[in-house]
């Protein structure tokens, strides 16, 4: 993937200003009214394109886009458009593209025969800052829905994607940003994705809230994803729910500090090996071909300083949290587990719809614990030796290379179900549970 340069602007130097007080006062006072007129003057600069399919300036949202600068605003009426958009550079920091917020099916970009860049995504930026996608419907594009990458800030909200490739919202490689009130389904990797985040001595956290995923290999995918906040969404009917990893097929593993709170996580059970609304790919987790597992919620692949918290877990048939090292990490020392937190969450809705295991863990690492979890009926290992208390000082993890080995042993299996605990469920408003496609 193509990585957008940036350079530092020079500071001036301390020699650079006069010595004398009355001429910095001077100078102060100048510059204070040049900032206020320059303030002024780049607010009364900011402009508003608007696009439509005839009686407009601009017939496609890519020219308006590209009429466009910093700060403008790209206002999409509804309509279908058949077109790919590209922003690109920050030229474009801080632009606006805006549909239909309150209805984002009124405002569609589809992919209908289009060629090259076009089809890849419906809205791609790269390289622009604070960019803002909001109030749109995307589908049939070959990669993703709505993409972001090498961006400090972005704002993705009120979005649609439906069976655009491999991810509905995806951001790369970007430092901070938020996808609220959007939905993801069809996509043969996640529907919402977080990677790539480069490490930060002072982090700028990402925001993924009120967003649903459902049909999707994955709900959430997160390859060295970092300071990223899960919360408030729903995550159900996909192959899993939610998955922060480790991987060497991007850059600064393992992923760090991610909290997933307030998240209600059911029925991902949906075996997409069998049938699916999307173009199957090859799954794995690592070089020697494990393939990704179907039944999980919530699963930490590696990783460190996570928090998962006041999550409703439930009718996952594999397990409804589970964690295994990044052991096929190439560095050793990205490998382990480390201070990873479980707390609080709500297992089994009450015994009324059971994980086939509420908590799932090897036992590797250090510091990893749990507090706090209501309604667990099941462990693996079944003892529950794994599964140790948050304490001060930390108690200590001991590692368990059978479970380990069970583990792979059903994630390798040619039967993606062979290691599932059915159990009923229990009724939730508007759903359908759905293990296998086309549904029955």
């Amino acid at each position: 993937m193509r990585r957008a340069g940036r350079g530092d602007p020079r500071r001036p130097r301390q020699a650079d200003y006069p010595a004398m007080v009355s001429r910095r006062l001077t100078l102060a006072t100048a510059f204070a009214c040049a900032a206020i007129a320059v303030v002024g003057t780049t607010a009364a600069q900011a402009k508003t394109f608007t696009a439509c399919k005839s009686g407009c300036r601009y017939n496609t949202i890519q020219k308006a886009v590209d009429a466009s600068g910093k700060g403008d605003t790209v206002a999409v009426k509804p309509g279908t458009y058949n077109e790919g958009v590209i922003v690109e550079g920050h030229k474009h920091d801080k632009l606006t593209i805006k549909g239909s917020p309150s209805n984002p099916n009124k405002t569609k970009l589809v992919n209908k025969n289009l060629r090259g860049a076009l089809t890849q995504n419906a809205i791609a930026v790269a390289g622009a800052d604070n960019v803002r996608l909001t109030g749109f419907f995307g589908r049939d594009f070959k990669t993703n829905g709505f993409y972001i990458a090498n961006a400090k800030g972005y704002k993705m909200d009120h979005l649609v994607a439906e069976r655009d490739g491999e991810y509905g919202l995806f951001a790369f490689n970007s430092i901070g940003g938020s996808m609220t009130d959007s939905t993801a389904y069809y996509f043969s990797d996640s529907g919402f994705y977080v990677g790539q985040t480069p490490f930060q001595p002072h982090p700028k956290r990402t925001t993924i809230n009120h967003v649903t995923a459902y049909l999707n290999v994955l709900g959430y995918s997160g390859t060295n994803s970092k300071y990223v906040d899960i919360k408030n969404s729903m995550w159900f009917n996909n192959g899993d729910g939610i998955i922060p990893n480790s991987l060497d097929s991007e850059r600064f593993p393992p992923n760090v500090d991610n909290r997933i709170t307030g998240n209600k996580v059911f029925w991902n059970n949906f075996n997409y090996y069998l049938g699916a609304p999307f173009k199957k790919k090859k799954t794995e987790i690592n070089s020697t071909d494990i393939p990704y597992p179907v039944g999980g919620g919530i699963l930490l692949h590696g990783g460190r300083g996570n928090q998962v918290s006041n999550n409703q877990i439930f009718g996952n048939w594999l397990a409804g949290f589970a964690m295994i090292a990044g052991f096929q990490l190439k560095r050793a020392t990205q490998q382990p587990l480390l201070n990873n937190q479980i707390t609080n969450n709500a297992f089994g809705l009450g015994g009324t719809d059971l994980n086939g295991r509420d908590i799932g863990y090897e036992g590797g690492g250090s510091g990893n614990c749990f507090a706090g979890n209501t309604g667990v009926t099941s462990t693996f290992p079944p003892d529950g030796s794994t599964i140790v208390p948050c304490t001060t000082p930390p108690t200590p993890n001991v590692f368990d290379q059978a479970a380990r080995d069970q583990v792979i042993a059903w994630l390798v299996a040619t039967d993606h179900e062979a290691a599932w605990v059915p159990h009923d469920h229990a009724p939730q408003a508007g759903l359908t549970p759905i293990e296998h496609w086309p549904p029955s």
